[in-house]
């Protein structure tokens, strides 16, 4: 067949099919080559084509129901790497499938921009890291609009906008008002090579940093800390809303970071004339009632403050030159350096409060230290809950402690030494102490640095330093240290329901509309520190009356990793892949050496040279064909091989797609008007064509949506469709000509699709739109609307569902109801058909319902389950809809 692409001129061996032809060409519409071979070139067009096109959204539905999907925002690294690629790709489906659903969609996007890389970027590149990010951030906004997402525009910031971190600053001040802000002397995790301070969170199991890999340090400083703990039974609690869904092992995880909330952490003052000690400790007891009783404290040689006095052997019960004063007696407490095997040490800590009451191991211990204790006192129970009320109001009033918390939580420190960060909004007065600054003048701003080819420090912005106190008007001094990013990303999701306000952090009755957040998509690495401190802001801010909820996200998708292939040798050398060959033996070598190498899924990494650029891909494959193959073949939860075997399956199935488009215009184009007004009804054969596409496309819409909305498996939801394809594949000429059945099949196709491939949908459905249609009038579609702003399509009312029957908890019968039946029905109707069943009428003999529980899932099916039992008359009946 010759070709001329820009006339659309076609050879065709036969007169017939030149006019169809010309037709196909008057059918077109977008780039509209029907008829042609799906090329790569021909893919790219179409995207260029429809790429500022697929962006519409309808602003006038605030009177929808809203759904709220979130996707974690990224850091601002320039590019785009293929697990920005997956999430999303996947946040950009779904909020697509919602908006399709009528829901008032909020799909927002911003930049966690702070933080020590573009700091370090910058201070590399000798440029302001203000300059590098922005530079960044313009770069991956591109990148995003060309994977094809539509986020909401308007609601998008930036960490490091002012107008953002003046309401972290405000957070800050709330906070601190709220006596949850604290600042200590102590010991902390230094990294030597960020020279910054990190949370224990942020350090692997070999004690190295997360980011820098350089071998933490313990350093003596006083920092800024957020009283979490005081939270932390709130937060176990609400680990049990039964508003969470799909959160399933993330909930274990964050059950065991919290741990069992069955003690309290109380604060102990230090006294030493030993330089190198902070000033206090803080110990935990899961016996706050006898803590008056406390005669000693024990720390592991691992504690910090046994390395403060030198000790040139090791001595099983050294004592410290350091006490700590018991804040409910006021007496003194010696300090012991012991093995932890010599006392009931708590799980997660090296230190310990000596209380002889509560353990056989402490009156042991007390003799052999030779402290006196007395015997002790008998109390009730009751009695015993009363001293332990007592001593938590105490601790609270106080604020030394006094909560409710595990031993293994923490506090949560957000000091940090570097530049790029949220300021923290505190001045230091020698007469006042710490204060925050007015609310009037905020935001506290970062100085510009004037010599960014240096390392910048706030230490040395002196003039910015200087300021005065907001209580006595004294010179004071702004705090040097900045906010851990963490802060900023505790509460982002809340602004972008506001992004403008000026007068506060967000509007109460826009957090009412609009939060929680219905789903959220992120990677599982920050399923406890992420997720535990916007866990915590939004427990805190609810506390205000300022949220409408505790639990700030409903739904959970977990994305994994998108894994590369890598290749190493065996003594850990990574390998370019064009450095590897297989050898006659058929194993694989290093092409120089010959040495055998090993290879193996890992996460995409440039030194283990197996990262993929998204761009390459983009140009080698096109956008929806990258988007496509992300969400194909594995569960969005699983770690997804990147490997080119898996690429055939999805571009066959584009070209099919487009074929049937093209062989839809093509047999619509032939038909005279009074055609398609009086189809061949009494055609056996087509009567059943029809049939099976009634049934296909009810069958597999309920699939899609159900692995879309329920199950999340978005690699499932695209093989169903794939098994649509291939009974619409399957469909004679007569009833792709003119069956009503088949055109809606084809409707739904296309319309399913058009959430994961916007462009290549859109295209489909402007050729599909041009053909005659029986239904122009029917109101199933807007024929003058494009694929995105169709209704998503629901299961006609006269297919039949499944009902699943469960007897005694087991699975008992499945019968099939019209939907039509399902949506009005409650249980005693659906008991009466069950009771129809010649099985349930022989095991109900002798036996009784008791209870008749009703789940209607409405378009995706029905269960009920029943409870029947001998001997008995009650029945109960509870229905949810």
């Amino acid at each position: 067949m010759l070709k001329i692409r820009n006339n659309i001129l076609f050879s065709f061996k036969h007169s017939a099919d030149l006019k169809k032809c010309a037709l196909l060409r008057h059918a077109s519409t977008g780039v509209g080559v029907w008829n042609d071979n799906l090329t790569t070139e021909h893919k790219h067009e179409i995207e260029f084509y429809w790429r500022d096109k697929i962006h519409k959204i309808d602003e006038s539905s605030n009177s929808k129901d809203k759904f709220y999907v979130l996707s974690m925002f990224p850091y601002p690294s320039g590019s785009l790497h293929m697990g920005h690629v997956r999430v999303y790709t996947i946040s950009d489906s779904i909020a697509r499938f919602y908006r399709m659903q009528g829901k008032n969609v909020i799909h927002p996007m911003g930049w966690d921009a702070f933080g020590l890389p573009a700091e370090n970027a910058a201070k590399e590149n000798k440029v302001d890291p203000a300059f590098w990010t922005k530079e960044n951030i313009k770069a991956m906004r591109q990148q995003l609009a060309d994977l094809g997402c539509t986020f909401d525009t308007h609601r998008e910031f930036a960490t490091c906008d002012p107008e953002y971190y003046r309401w972290t600053q405000e957070l800050f001040i709330k906070l601190f008002e709220n006596g949850l802000l604290y600042q200590k002397e102590t010991f902390v995790n230094w990294d030597p090579v960020d020279k910054t301070v990190l949370a224990d969170e942020q350090i692997d199991e070999n004690g190295r940093s997360w980011r820098s890999g350089a071998q933490v340090e313990k350093k003596l400083l006083k920092q800024w800390f957020v009283k979490t703990t005081a939270f932390a039974q709130s937060l176990l609690e609400g680990l049990k809303d039964k508003t969470l869904k799909e959160w399933k092992d993330i909930i274990k995880m964050q059950e065991h970071w919290i741990g069992d909330c069955s003690g309290t952490n109380i604060e102990f003052p230090i006294i030493s004339d030993e330089p190198g000690y902070p000033s206090s400790l803080t110990l935990w007891t899961d016996h706050p009632e006898f803590i008056e009783e406390a005669k000693f404290v024990a720390i592991s040689n691992n504690n910090i403050l046994s390395k403060v006095e030198r000790s040139d052997s090791w001595d099983p019960n050294r004592k410290l030159k350091a006490t700590v004063i018991n804040p409910f007696t006021n007496e003194k407490l010696p300090i012991f350096v012991t093995e932890k095997e010599k006392l009931p040490y708590p799980a997660f800590r090296d230190d310990y409060l000596g209380i002889p009451r509560i353990s056989e191991a402490n009156v042991s211990f007390c003799k052999s230290a030779k402290i006196k204790y007395e015997s002790p006192i008998i109390y009730s129970a009751a009695e015993i809950q009363e001293k332990k009320a007592e001593i938590l109001r105490i601790a609270k009033e106080r604020n030394i402690g006094g909560h409710l918390v595990g031993s293994k939580l923490r506090d949560w420190l957000i000091s940090r030494q570097r530049y790029w960060g949220t300021p923290i909004p505190i001045v230091h007065c020698e007469k006042c102490g710490p204060q925050p600054v007015p609310r009037d003048q905020l935001p506290v701003e970062l100085p510009t640095p004037k010599t960014p080819k240096k390392e910048v420090s706030l230490k040395n912005a002196l003039h910015w330093m200087k300021t005065t106190c907001p209580e006595c008007n004294g010179p004071a001094t702004r705090e040097t240290d900045t906010m851990d990013t963490f802060v900023d990303s505790s509460w982002y999701f809340m602004r972008y329901i506001d992004p403008k306000n000026t007068e506060e952090m967000f509007s109460k009755e826009l957090a009412s509309r609009y939060l929680p957040v219905d789903l959220y998509i992120g990677g599982k690495e920050h399923a406890t520190l992420h997720l535990y401190y916007a866990r915590f802001i939004s427990h805190f801010l609810y506390s205000l009356g300022m949220l409408p909820t505790r639990e700030p996200f409903k739904q959970l998708l977990v994305q994994g990793m998108v894994m590369g292939q890598s290749y190493s040798t065996r003594d850990g050398k990574y390998l370019k892949a064009d450095q590897v060959t297989t050898n006659a033996a058929g194993t694989l070598v290093e092409k120089s050496s010959k040495e055998p190498v090993v290879t193996a899924w890992e996460k995409m990494s440039k030194s283990k040279y197996n990262g993929v650029s998204p761009s390459k891909m983009f140009s080698q494959y096109s956008t929806d064909t990258i988007r496509l193959l992300i969400l194909a073949d594995v569960a969005p939860t699983s770690n997804r091989n990147w490997s080119e075997d898996t690429f055939p399956g999805i571009l066959n199935w584009q070209r099919k797609l487009y074929q049937m488009i093209t062989e839809f215009i093509a047999e619509r184009s032939f038909l005279n008007p009074e055609e398609l007004d009086a189809p061949p009804i009494d055609d056996p054969k087509f009567q059943a064509d029809e049939a099976l596409m009634f049934d296909a496309r009810n069958y597999y819409v309920h699939g899609v949506t159900f692995n879309i909305v329920g199950s999340q498996q978005l690699s499932i939801a695209i093989s169903k469709m794939l098994g649509l394809t291939n009974d619409l594949k399957r469909a004679a000429k007569p009833c792709i000509a003119l069956g009503r059945e088949y055109e809606r099949a084809l409707a739904a196709q296309i319309i399913m699709l058009a959430p994961l491939a916007p462009h290549f949908a859109s295209e489909l459905w402007a050729g599909f739109c041009k053909a005659p249609h029986r239904l122009v009038n029917d109101g199933e579609f807007d024929w003058d609307k494009d694929v995105l702003q169709q209704r998503w399509p629901e299961v006609d009312m006269e297919y039949k569902l499944k009902l699943n029957v469960k007897m005694n908890g087991k699975e008992f019968l499945k019968l099939r109801v019209r939907r039509r039946d399902l949506e009005t029905m409650d249980g005693d109707d659906i008991l009466r058909i069950v009771a129809e069943e010649e099985k349930f009428k022989r095991y109900l003999e002798g036996r009784k319902v008791t209870r008749v529980f009703y789940n209607a899932k409405r378009s995706a099916g029905a269960e009920i389950q029943i409870t029947a039992k001998k001997n008995v008359t009650a029945v109960s009946q509870e229905k949810i809809v």
